[in-house]
């Protein structure tokens, strides 16, 4: 006799065991409903319902009030691990805590962000940790191992790592591809996934919108060749929300919707997130794939194990055995004690000339001044604020109230047409709860805004509105009660919003000069594209669902009641030191969706800090932002500088006691600070190697380098030693605290080879390491490094390589600050050229392109090489003929030409048109050369080239 009837309720047998048998007892049509995001209960069997995903990038969100932690770059600056750590088990305790008041909150993570900070501009830069490969894998491995537990067996939450792959751009985002060539692949955008997988802390992964080499991510073969090959584990892969219907609609790769899901499902997604919780279109895709051929039940199956196991491991089969199902911990002393360290910790001197500390004392006043001083903001992956804590608040607790003077510095206007002054009309308060997103929503982007406030609307009386533009143009206009004009769904303006936000942002407007009027201007609201006019029932900028066009635009007057450089200059005169905080609003200009235009700080902003600095010479610049800015003006003439990611809760706070010196400042910057925006590639160039990006190729100079931040002591390194031991390299070094105060300090150990070459990184992360230190104490500090890390990825030979002879292994406080240098020597045999005759040259695999892009050879797999523009050329370097080749065959699809270089001699062979850009044909052209050569290849027309073949 047993407790328990049914197998898959032992919990003796093994998750797989069970995994099996509760498998086999469910019924086709039950196995094709798990495969959407949103599984409904099996109640015959006793089986809850079941969703994925729960964003939790840096805290809870979208489910009401949490504990906000600073943004994902923030944390990234503080390059600690075990901090980090102890973060992700907060939010996974957290998301239990929630979960057992609010059963829509789900144990499958959608965190943390992993896609690397390539490019400065991309919007979505504040999810990400770094633009280093290493530095991105030790913070993903430590929030994952937090959000996952100590547990051997169950698990606190699921964590899904995003967004696989090369995904930068939010610019056409599903459609546009990036053309990663597998140097790239595999020492840069794999390598930021490979090392959490493989610690065993995740439990998924969430391909990206985007396309790689021609092929939308949700139907890469890279999710079987190498995710599922670093870990025995049964990953999930999670579909992000919309993507299974882009394969078709938006980016056309597929004829039909079964085609489509067949090919994913069968790619290994496992769970579509697609139609919001309406399950029936997805599932009924994959009931019609299955009657046309396109799946089996070993497709479906094999997704409905994965899933399965990974419930199993969140305990849901067994909550009497599950260690975290009781967990109640929710904004704790301990929480927000944490969230205060991370804040502080996150926070970089970027200069500081002695300005800074800037202890409190007797009769000494501070301005804070700054469009950021009195702003703690969220993101779009933010939770719900239960603290709030501004710069303006923490200085002022600080300093004293009496000692701070504040000077917001926003244009302070009014806005006049033919029949009055725009005013707002009075209304009674919103009541508690009433602010958006406040209840939690597993869509915010289905949260709409307010409609039983009044709209705005002209008469004798006029509203003064905070003027701020954020760069482009983009403006926001705020009342004194703090409301922001804003468009609901009936097309009304009204002073609405407490902040901008939302999935469309409906705060932002912008002015057009209307000709033949002096001054006059149009108001666009952005978030619609509808333009503003005020009728006898109010200001709109739609009717009955249609935008208003601008002729049709009321003309508006602006009249400037106060400038917000003549307040800063006031209350900068009369402090002692000033404050700026500037920086950026995470929903405007740079968000998920959008993407920057430029490094450069918003103009309003640049002219509030060179406003106070001439009243005050006395001034620090504080940038709270999601993202570098070229700031050269400001670091050169500003005695401190400052930047922070946003800080979540204690943001304010953490911010007071760093400038204070409470705390001293040690947080390092996670990516390359350019001085320009001509330092730049394009944004869809993702050939690191070929456009010289990040610091692992910039050989420019930076504003500031990755790496870099100051802090309020002085640390030695001494003593550095490299010693290689089998399979690991072990770096030590000895970090001594000269200065007069307790500090951080981060040491960084870089390698590089001693003939690296062009194309070699000029140095690479290996490890790191932050630690604490009295003055005058010292540390002994170790990092293992595998030899691995030390070898790039072969397109000669098609593998990892790791090259013997010397390499540089360099320690430091920052990418270019290195204080020691050591040696150390690889043994073994050089790995040689390109062995040419035996593998051929597959066209992917060369050394440098011009002109060119990566494109896919099949909708399945492969790749292939096609000139952009007509015309393009690749590089093989050093390819080994041996004795002698005699022909050549090129396999190549479209039509247009082949020109094969080697040694001074050309063959130009004609591609026919084939049938279409998946219609390979082979053309043989003789070759005569032996020995080793560079080998130029000039494609011309619509060829794609998917590689040669010698004869001997």
């Amino acid at each position: 006799m047993t407790d328990h009837p049914l197998p898959f309720r032992d919990p003796q047998l093994s998750f797989a065991l069970r995994t099996d048998d509760l498998l086999g007892r469910l019924t086709l049509d039950e196995r094709i409903a798990m495969l959407h995001q949103f599984a409904p209960a099996v109640e015959r069997l006793g089986i809850g319902p079941f969703r994925t995903g729960q964003e939790a990038l840096h805290g809870v969100a979208w489910m009401g009030p949490a504990t906000v932690f600073p943004q994902a770059v923030g944390l990234g600056a503080t390059w600690n691990d075990d901090l980090v750590r102890r973060v992700g088990e907060a939010v996974g305790n957290e998301v239990r805590a929630k979960r057992a008041q609010d059963d829509r909150v789900g144990l499958n993570v959608w965190a943390p962000t992993v896609n690397l900070l390539r490019h400065p501009l991309w919007g979505r830069g504040e999810e990400g940790y770094a633009e280093d490969p290493a530095l991105t894998s030790a913070i993903a491995v430590a929030y994952t191992r937090g959000l996952r537990g100590d547990d051997p067996r169950y698990w606190r939450t699921a964590p899904v790592l995003k967004h696989w792959l090369a995904h930068n751009n939010e610019t056409d985002r599903d459609t546009a591809s990036s053309s990663v060539r597998p140097r790239v692949l595999h020492e840069y955008d794999l390598r930021a996934f490979r090392d959490a997988v493989r610690a065993g802390a995740v439990a998924g992964v969430m391909p990206a919108y985007n396309l790689v080499n021609g092929r939308p991510n949700h139907v890469s073969p890279l999710l079987g060749e190498q995710l599922r090959s670093w870990t025995e584990q049964p990953l999930v892969v999670c579909s992000d929300a919309g993507a299974p219907s882009n394969l078709v609609d938006s980016e056309h790769y597929f004829d039909t919707h079964e085609e489509a899901t067949a090919a994913s499902l069968r790619a290994g997604v496992d769970s579509f997130t697609d139609h919001g919780q309406d399950s029936t279109v997805m599932t009924g895709r994959i009931r019609d794939a299955l009657a046309k051929g396109l799946l089996d039940e070993n497709d479906i199956d094999t997704a409905v194990r994965r899933l399965l196991a990974m419930r199993f491991a969140l305990g849901e089969f067994d909550p009497e055995l599950d260690p975290y199902a009781d967990v109640t911990a929710f904004d704790t002393d301990e929480h927000r004690a944490l969230a205060l360290e991370a804040a502080e910790q996150s926070v970089v001197l970027l200069g500081n000339d002695g300005l800074l500390p800037l202890e409190p004392g007797e009769g000494r006043t501070v301005a804070v001044v700054g469009l950021l001083a009195d702003a703690c903001k969220l993101d779009w992956y933010s939770g719900t604020l239960l603290h709030r804590s501004t710069p303006l608040d923490g200085i002022r607790r600080r300093y004293g109230a009496e000692n701070v003077l504040f000077a917001e510095g926003v244009d302070r206007v009014r806005l006049e047409c033919a029949d009055g002054w725009l005013r707002v009309p009075e209304a009674a308060p919103a009541k508690d709860g009433e602010a958006r997103g406040a209840e939690g929503a597993l869509d915010p982007a289905l949260l709409a805004g307010r409609t039983d406030l009044p709209p705005l609307t002209c008469g004798a009386d006029a509203t003064e509105l905070a003027l701020v533009d954020w760069g482009d143009g983009v403006l926001t206009f705020r009342t004194d009660e703090g409301l922001y004009l804003s468009v609901a769904d009936d097309g009304y303006v009204r002073a609405s919003a407490d902040e901008p936000g939302g999935w469309i942002v409906q705060e932002t407007f912008r002015l057009e000069e209307v000709e033949g009027h002096d001054g006059g201007h149009r108001l666009l609201h952005i978030g619609t594209g509808g333009y503003v006019t005020v009728a006898a029932d109010g200001a709109k900028v739609a009717v009955s669902g249609e935008k208003i066009s601008a002729a049709d635009a009321t003309v508006f007057r602006t009249e400037t009641v106060e400038r917000g450089e003549d307040a800063v200059a006031r209350v900068a005169a009369a402090a002692d030191t000033v404050i700026v905080v500037a920086g950026n609003d995470p929903h405007i200009n740079g968000r998920e969706t959008e993407d920057r235009t430029t490094l450069d700080l918003p103009a309003q902003q640049e002219r509030l800090w060179r406003t106070a600095s001439a009243a005050n010479p006395r001034t620090v610049l504080v940038l709270t932002s999601a993202y570098p800015y070229a700031v050269t003006e400001a670091a050169a003439e500003l005695p401190a500088l400052l930047w922070t990611a946003h800080g979540g809760q204690a943001a304010g706070t953490a911010l007071a006691r760093v400038i204070a010196g409470d705390v001293s400042p040690a947080g390092r910057l996670p990516q390359t600070w350019y001085a320009s925006d001509a330092d730049l590639p394009g944004l869809l160039d993702y050939d690191i190697i070929g456009s010289r990006q990040t610091y692992l190729y910039f050989d420019g100079t930076p504003l500031f380098p990755f790496g870099h931040g100051l802090t309020y002591a002085a640390f030695t390194y001494t003593d550095l030693a490299a010693e290689v031991e089998g399979e690991r390299l072990r770096v030590s070094l000895t970090v001594t605290n000269d200065g007069p105060r307790a500090a951080d300090e981060v040491a960084q150990v870089y390698v590089r080879a001693a003939e690296s070459g062009a194309d070699l990184p000029l140095r690479k992360l290996v490890g790191h390491r932050r630690t604490h230190l009295a003055p005058g104490a010292a540390e002994r500090v170790e990092i293992l490094v595998p030899v691995e890390e030390l070898g790039h990825w072969s397109v000669a030979h098609g593998r990892w390589t790791v090259e013997p002879g010397a390499y540089e292994v360099m320690a430091g406080a920052s990418s270019a600050d290195i204080r020691l240098t050591a040696t150390a020597v690889l043994a073994g045999e050089p790995s040689g050229p390109r062995p040419v005759v035996e593998r051929g040259l597959e066209a992917a695999d060369y050394d440098e392109q011009q002109g060119t892009e990566i494109v896919d050879r099949a909708k399945v797999a492969g790749d292939a090489v096609a000139p952009v523009e007509g015309v393009g050329q690749l590089l093989f370097r050093g390819c080994d003929f041996g004795d002698g080749v005699h022909g050549a065959t090129v396999s190549a699809s479209g039509a247009g030409s082949v020109t094969l270089t080697v040694d001074g001699r050309s063959a130009e062979l004609a591609v026919p048109a084939t049938a279409g850009i998946y219609d390979y044909r082979t053309v043989e052209a003789a070759l005569d050369i032996r020995g080793v050569h560079d080998v130029r290849i000039t494609l011309k027309g619509s060829v794609r080239l998917a590689g040669i073949g010698f004869t001997a």
